[in-house]
C-alpha cells in the first residue's frame, strides 16, 4: 500500500477509499469500527461496494486513515479519480477495466470448479457404503487433500487474519472445521485403524461414546470448502458490476468531435477538446460536451439526460447538454463545460456517491457469526478440556471436540442463501425479472412507497400518433395521407411519429414536391392527392395539394385560420401537454394531428397491483406538470402524488427526502437521467428496454420492460427473502440441537457429518420450492384504451378535448 506523507495541516474533508481484503460483512464491520475510534472522523464502510467513505476533521490527514485501515488486518487506498471526471474520459484506473475485475471472479470461479469435481466422488464414496472398496479411504485422501488445503485456502488465510487481529468470522469457523477434519482423518489414517484394508464407514444413525480411531472425515471437509466457496462465487458475481454503472456512463460521451480550428474541421479525440473550442455536430450525431450553439438550429433529443419526451427545439444562443442527439439540422456549438464539469461527470459523481452512501445489507448468516464463531470454538475448546480432564483418553476428547466443531461447520448455512438465490434469480430470469444479489431481498420486505419515472417506464419513451381531429366535412384518409407523406421528408421526431402512424393507417404515402421546413414553425410542400400507381375514385383526391403542417401561426400566414372544432382540439391537447400540429391545404385548414409519448397498455393494472402489495405509487419526472398530470390521471395516480419538471439532481433531492420523512422507497426508471436516483433509493428497479447506466445502478432489472414485472419483482424478492430466513433458521435450529449432542461426547462425528449432510438436503429442497413461484399476469394484455398506441378516432369525437 502506498501512503501519502502525513499532512499535519491537511484541512479536513470526505474523503472515499478503496478497501481489500474484505470477505465478510462482519469485516467491513471491524474496519468501521477502527475508523470511527479516531477522534473527528466519522466513517461508513459498505462491504458490497469495497469502498468506506470517511469524513475526517482538522489535522487528521488521510494518511492515518489508510494506515488504521491497514492495522485492521486489511489495506486501503484513494482511488485513482474516475475517468469521467478527468478531461476527455481517458483513464488508466485499473478500477476502471472490466477484466481487472473479471479476473478475481474468475478465479473464484475456478477454485469451485475443481474442488467440485474433487470432492463429489469423496462424499460418494463415504455416504454410500457399496462405493468403498478395498483402499478406498486413500482414494479420498488423494481427492479431499487439495480441497481442504488449496480450494479452502482464502478460508485459511482469512482465519490467520483474524487470529493475529484477535477477532472470529465464519471463515475462522469453517477454517477450523476443515482443518480439524482433515488433521483427524490423517491421525485416523497413519497412526489408528482407518488405513487397513477393507476399511469402511458402516452408516450408523446411532449415538454413542468412541474414540474416533476408525474413522475419517474427509467428505466433511471437502464438502463444506466447496459448499461455501460456491455460496462466494455468486455472491462475488453480484458484486462484480458496482463499478459497471459509471463505465456505462462513459459509454454514453462522444468519444471525437469535429472541431473548427482555422475555418476547417478538424476530427480529434474528446479528450483534446477545450473550453471555448467550437465544434460541428451534424444529424444524429451525439453532441461532445455542453456548450452553447453559436450556429444552425435543430431539435435535440436530451429525453436520456432530462427525462423530457419531446425533443426541445434549440437555435444560436441556446445551451445544449454533452451526450443528446442532435436530431436535426447542423449545429455549432461553442464547448461552455468539459471533463469533471459536464452534467454528464456530475450525474456519474452522483451514482458513485448514492451507491457508496447506501446503508449496508448484511447477510443473515454473517451478522450472527461475530457472537456464534466464538461460542463454537469456545465450546470445542471446553469439550476437549472437560474430557481430557475428566479422564478419558486425548483421542475421545479430541473426538468430541472435533465433533463439536464438525457439526457447528456452516454448511446448511453456506447453502441456505446461494441455494435460493440460485432458484429465485433463476425463475425471475424466465420470469423477465433479475435480482443482482442477496442485499436486494432484505430491502423489499421494507419499502413502502414506490416512485416511477414517466417516460420509458410508464410511458412508451417513443413518440407517437394518438388522434385525427378533422375539420367538418372532411376526409380523415385524406388529411393523414397528406400530412404523413409531407412529414415523412422531414427528419424531426415528431415528424417520423406522424409519417409512422399514417403510413400504418392509409398504407403507402404519396410523392412530395418543393419541399421546406420552415424554421421553429413547420413544413411546407406540393403532395400528390394519391399513391402514384393506384386508382382513386374521387376527383380531388387525385390532384396535387400545396400542403402545411406546422403551428396554427404558419397556416395563418396561407390565409388558413382554423375553425372552431379545430382550435378547441389544438387547446385540448396542449391542457393534457400533448403535442398538436394543425393540417392545411388549398386554403383551408383540414385537421389536427395529436402526437404524445404514448402510456403503455399494461401501466394502469401495474400501479392497482404495487398498491396491493402496500404501496404508494409517486410520478416523478423530468416532463412538464400538464404532461405528468395527465398521465398520472389515466394510470391510477393521485394528483397529490406527481412530481414533474426535476432535473437528475432534483430527483436524488426527491428520494432522500422521502427517506428523510421516515419512508422506504423504491424506485423504477429507464434513463441516464433516474441512474443516479435509482442508487440513491433504498431499492431501484431499471427497465429492461433502457439504458445500460440505468440497468446498473439499479437492484432490479425489469427485462420485458412491461411496468407490471415490477410487482412480481417484488413478490419475488420477498419470496425468496422468505425462504432464505426459513433456511437459516433450520440451519442454526439444527447447530443449537446437535451442538450441547456432540459436547457431551455422545455424538460419532461422522453421524455429525450425515447430520449436516440432512441439513443441506433440506435447505436445497425447501429453496426449489422457488420454482413454483407464477408471475400475476401471464398474457400479454389487451390493446385498449386511450393510449394504448397509435390510435386513430372518428373525426367527430376529437379524443383531444375530452377531460
Amino acid at each position: 500500500m502506498s501512503s501519502m506523507p502525513p499532512a499535519a495541516e491537511e484541512p479536513g474533508g470526505e474523503v472515499e477509499l478503496a478497501i481489500a481484503g474484505m470477505t465478510c460483512a462482519s469485516c467491513a464491520n471491524r474496519i468501521e469500527r477502527k475508523l470511527n475510534k479516531i477522534d473527528g472522523v466519522t466513517a461508513t464502510v459498505n462491504y458490497a461496494t469495497e469502498k468506506a467513505t470517511v469524513t475526517y476533521g482538522e489535522g487528521i490527514g488521510t494518511a492515518l486513515l489508510l494506515d488504521t485501515v491497514e492495522q485492521a488486518g486489511y489495506s486501503a487506498a484513494l482511488p485513482q479519480p474516475a475517468s469521467i471526471g478527468r478531461r476527455g474520459g481517458d483513464s488508466g484506473a485499473a478500477d476502471d477495466d472490466p477484466a481487472a475485475e473479471d479476473g478475481p471472479v474468475r478465479a473464484l470461479r475456478d477454485r469451485v470448479i475443481v474442488s467440485a469435481v474433487l470432492s463429489v466422488p469423496v462424499i460418494a464414496m463415504a455416504m454410500v457404503p457399496a462405493l468403498q472398496f478395498t483402499y478406498w479411504q486413500w482414494l479420498s485422501l488423494t481427492l479431499a487433500a487439495p480441497v481442504i488445503v488449496w480450494a479452502g485456502y482464502p478460508f485459511h488465510r482469512a482465519a490467520w487474519k483474524n487470529l493475529r487481529q484477535g477477532t472470529a468470522t465464519m471463515d475462522t469457523l469453517v477454517s477450523m472445521g476443515t482443518l480439524a477434519a482433515l488433521l483427524w482423518s490423517l491421525y485416523a489414517l497413519f497412526l489408528g485403524t482407518a488405513g487397513m484394508p477393507g476399511m469402511t464407514h458402516a452408516f450408523e444413525l446411532t449415538i454413542s461414546r468412541t474414540d474416533g480411531a476408525g474413522n475419517i472425515y474427509l467428505e466433511v471437509g471437502a464438502g463444506v470448502v466447496t459448499f461455501i466457496l460456491l455460496g462466494r462465487y455468486f455472491e462475488a458475481r453480484a458484486k462484480r458490476t458496482s463499478g459497471a454503472a459509471l463505465r456505462a456512463l462513459l459509454e454514453l460521451g462522444a468519444k471525437d468531435v469535429a472541431v473548427l480550428r482555422g475555418g476547417r474541421e478538424q476530427r480529434i479525440p474528446i479528450g483534446d477538446l477545450a473550453v471555448g473550442d467550437r465544434f460541428v455536430v451534424r444529424p444524429g450525431e451525439k453532441i461532445a460536451t455542453d456548450g452553447r450553439i453559436v450556429e444552425g438550429s435543430s431539435a435535440v433529443d436530451a429525453s436520456m439526460v432530462t427525462g423530457e419526451s419531446v425533443p426541445v427545439e434549440v437555435g444560436p444562443g441556446d445551451d445544449v447538454v454533452g451526450a443528446t442527439v442532435n436530431a436535426g439540422g447542423r449545429l455549432v456549438i461553442e464547448a461552455r463545460r468539459v471533463g469533471a464539469d459536464t452534467q454528464l461527470a456530475q450525474m456519474a459523481r452522483m451514482v458513485e456517491q448514492a451507491q457508496t452512501g447506501k446503508a449496508r445489507a448484511q447477510r443473515l448468516a454473517d451478522s450472527i457469526s461475530g457472537v456464534f464463531v466464538p461460542i463454537v470454538i469456545a465450546l470445542a475448546v471446553a469439550t476437549f478440556g472437560f474430557w481430557a480432564g475428566a479422564g478419558d483418553s486425548l483421542a475421545a476428547a479430541f473426538t468430541a471436540a472435533v465433533a463439536v466443531l464438525i457439526v457447528a461447520c456452516p454448511c446448511a448455512l453456506g447453502l441456505a442463501t446461494p441455494t435460493a438465490l440460485m432458484v429465485g434469480t433463476g425463475r425471475g430470469a424466465q420470469l423477465g425479472i433479475l435480482i443482482k444479489g442477496p442485499e436486494v431481498l432484505e430491502t423489499t420486505r421494507r419499502i413502502d412507497t414506490i416512485v416511477l419515472d414517466k417516460t420509458g417506464t410508464v410511458t412508451s419513451g417513443r413518440m407517437s400518433l394518438l388522434d385525427v381531429v378533422t375539420a367538418d366535412g372532411e376526409d380523415r384518409a385524406q388529411v393523414l395521407r397528406l400530412a404523413g407523406a409531407l412529414e415523412h421528408a422531414s427528419e424531426h421526431p415528431i415528424a417520423q411519429a406522424i409519417a409512422t402512424g399514417a403510413a400504418a393507417e392509409v398504407g403507402d404515402l404519396p410523392e412530395v414536391e418543393d419541399f421546406a421546413s420552415i424554421e421553429g414553425l413547420g413544413v411546407q410542400g406540393i403532395v400528390q392527392g394519391i399513391v402514384p400507381g393506384t386508382v382513386t375514385g374521387g376527383r380531388d383526391d387525385a390532384a396535387s395539394h400545396a400542403v402545411v403542417v406546422g403551428r396554427p401561426s404558419l397556416l395563418a400566414e396561407w390565409s388558413q385560420p382554423l375553425p372552431p372544432v379545430l382550435e378547441a382540439a389544438m387547446a385540448g391537447a396542449t391542457e393534457r401537454g400533448r403535442t398538436a400540429v394543425a393540417v392545411g391545404w388549398d386554403g383551408r385548414a383540414r385537421g389536427v394531428l395529436v402526437v404524445a409519448d404514448a402510456i403503455k397498455p399494461t401501466s394502469a393494472e401495474a400501479i392497482t397491483q404495487l398498491r396491493e402489495l402496500g404501496l404508494t405509487p409517486i410520478l416523478l419526472t423530468g416532463d412538464h406538470a400538464a404532461v405528468a398530470r395527465s398521465v398520472a390521471a389515466e394510470v391510477g395516480i393521485d394528483p397529490e402524488h406527481v412530481i414533474a419538471g426535476v432535473l437528475p439532481a432534483d430527483k436524488v433531492a426527491h428520494i432522500q427526502r422521502l427517506q428523510a420523512g421516515g419512508r422506504r422507497v423504491a424506485m423504477v426508471g429507464d434513463g441516464v437521467n433516474d441512474a443516479a436516483a435509482l442508487a440513491q433509493a433504498d431499492l431501484g428497479l431499471s427497465m429492461g428496454t433502457g439504458t445500460d447506466v440505468a440497468i446498473e445502478a439499479s437492484d432490479l432489472t425489469l427485462v420485458r420492460g412491461d411496468l407490471r414485472a415490477a410487482p412480481d419483482a417484488i413478490r419475488l424478492s420477498r419470496r425468496t427473502l422468505g425462504t432464505i430466513r426459513g433456511n437459516l433458521f433450520w440451519a442454526f435450529a439444527y447447530n443449537v440441537a446437535l451442538i450441547p449432542v456432540a459436547a457431551t461426547g455422545l455424538l460419532n462425528p461422522m453421524l455429525a457429518g450425515a447430520a449436516m449432510a440432512f441439513s443441506s438436503v433440506f435447505v436445497v429442497s425447501n429453496s426449489l420450492r422457488l420454482r413454483t413461484f407464477k408471475a400475476a399476469n401471464s398474457a400479454p394484455p389487451a390493446q385498449s384504451g386511450p393510449s394504448d398506441g397509435p390510435i386513430m378516432d372518428d373525426a367527430r369525437s376529437p379524443r383531444a378535448v375530452r377531460s
